[in-house]
């Protein structure tokens, strides 16, 4: 059953990813105090004027950022070199917090797409 909420899906989460997360939700918050927090397809999720400007989820073995864009990615190039990625998801260790300069990076193109 999904999380109601932010809170509740983070709780449900196992050492570190839970932890890592929590960062993740912080560093964000911080970038976009504006934002409303809430879920989007079952996963955490940031939402500015109706869209969605960035989700995150714990997986097994993975975490994954969402810009639910897949025009953001593919600006980074070797900003995200380092990571597994698809069309739509950055995937990093559950121990290893994304750096805030590339969460302002992932935010910072997300939210151009939106005002455009």
């Amino acid at each position: 059953m999904a999380a109601p909420d932010i809170d509740e899906y983070l709780a449900g989460l196992a050492e570190p990813q839970r932890s890592t997360l929590e960062t993740l939700r912080s560093t964000i918050r911080a970038l976009a105090p504006e934002a409303e927090e809430c879920m989007s397809y079952g996963v955490p999720g940031f939402r500015l004027g109706g869209s969605v400007i960035a989700g995150f989820a714990g997986f097994a073995h993975h975490c994954g950022f969402y810009p639910h864009s897949d025009s953001v990615l593919p600006q980074l190039g070797d900003e995200i070199a380092g990571y597994d990625t698809s069309k739509g998801t950055l995937r990093f260790p559950v121990d290893e917090p994304l750096p805030p300069e590339l969460v302002h990076r992932l935010t910072e193109i997300r939210r151009r797409e939106i005002d455009d």
